[in-house]
């Protein structure tokens, strides 16, 4: 099965100036981060809805600006059964002339998506907008692939950023055993080796109904180590994550996967518009937004504030524009945002927050870079291995 929402049959789009631009939401129906169950468990930091409601109300918040430039922007829904439909499913948006994709994939069928795009479409301009994974930002990255949603190293550097401000340098950490689990722990050590914080003990837990695992689940016994001053759960699934504020041994607070966690977005943000778009949304999709919500709504406004930069401009072009860090969107959290050259992240300021509001903003008072403090959230330039340019 293939579902392709609102795509008919035309000749392919060769300049955005031609009046009418497609973007297309992939998305896979069988995916399983959105699972009825997972969905009605809303565990904290997942999504809980798909990315076209939200690239849809970006299109509408864009109508006036690129109305000025002459241009109106569509969003097509792309829903596929499995990744043996993507090919078919490109060969249709090649014929309706769509070279701009939001993509809200798991990492196997986003892999696929950005190795296969780019000659499908004869030109491809790939937006990540769920996906936290650094490797897309690192070894696996792309000339064509830009990143709206931070990157796990972001949100860990968020975290750390704020820990060391308040002075919770000693640090427990609980890990799971899923491979994402390891990946988030990777990603908070070097945070906490970059800003200065101490691990005291890396513990193991585990979700079982093997009576001889119990201990691995007992919150207590976790955190029974005194010499700490936070306890930091990675939890990529979050199910344990949500049992432990309130539960541990000492009267710690918990930060990482629940508690105190980094988001590229929060409903209750205050500020800047945010309370205005928050609100939008929320009349369109009848959910709060979310984090990935936020990040998908993001990418169009990107794709929108390209073609009002320069209307005339082909993909390359649009890519050379946004990847050079020139082109500036408005992401209702402060500064205005940009991509940066190296990796193709947005740059962004990141919320510390919990479950009824934001606590700070990353990056915190006082944290210093020679150029641009937004980049000492995530890979810096000397440190990154993209090496992948438009």
């Amino acid at each position: 099965m293939l579902m392709l929402a609102g795509l008919g049959v035309a000749a392919p789009v060769v300049k955005a100036a031609q009046g009418s631009v497609n973007v297309a939401v992939i998305s896979l129906a069988d995916d399983a981060r959105y699972a009825p169950r997972r969905l009605e468990r809303a565990y904290a930091g997942h999504p809980q809805g798909r990315a076209l409601d939200a690239a849809r109300l970006a299109a509408e918040d864009s109508a006036v600006e690129l109305e000025t430039a002459g241009l109106t922007l569509k969003v097509r829904e792309v829903l596929l059964s499995n990744a043996q439909a993507l090919p078919k499913a490109l060969e249709e948006l090649k014929a309706a002339g769509v070279h701009h994709l939001v993509a809200d994939l798991p990492v196997a069928e986003m892999s696929l998506l950005v190795r296969t795009a780019p000659a499908a479409l004869e030109g491809a301009m790939v937006f990540n907008t769920g996906l936290d994974n650094d490797a897309l930002r690192g070894d696996s990255c792309a000339a064509h692939l830009l990143h709206t949603f931070p990157s796990r190293q972001m949100l860990t550097d968020s975290l750390a950023q704020y820990l060391a401000a308040r002075s919770w340098r000693k640090v427990l950490l609980l890990q799971g055993p899923l491979p994402g689990d390891q990946l988030q722990a990777d990603a908070f050590n070097r945070s906490a080796r970059r800003f200065g914080l101490k691990i005291t003990q890396t513990r193991p837990f585990k979700l079982s109904g093997d009576p001889r695992e119990r201990d691995l689940s007992n919150t207590r016994l976790l955190t029974g180590e005194r010499e700490h001053d936070v306890v930091a759960v990675m939890d990529s699934d979050g199910e344990f994550a949500r049992t432990l504020p309130y539960a541990t041994q000492w009267p710690r607070p918990v930060v990482g996967s629940n508690g105190l966690m980094a988001a590229a977005w929060h409903p209750q943000w205050e500020r800047n518009g945010g309370p205005q778009l928050s609100r939008r949304f929320q009349r369109l999709a009848k959910r709060p937004m979310q984090g990935q919500d936020w990040a998908a709504w993001a990418a169009v406004k990107a794709v929108a504030a390209g073609l009002v930069d320069e209307p005339n401009a082909r993909i390359p072009q649009q890519l050379k524009r946004l990847r050079s860090g020139t082109v500036y969107l408005d992401g209702f959290k402060g500064p205005r945002l940009s991509f940066r050259p190296w990796d193709g992240q947005l740059r962004q300021p990141v919320f510390l927050s919990h479950i009824d509001g934001v606590v700070g903003l990353a990056p915190l008072e006082g944290v210093l870079h020679p150029t641009e403090v937004m980049d000492t959230l995530g890979v810096d330039e000397k440190e990154s291995t993209c090496r992948a340019r438009p």
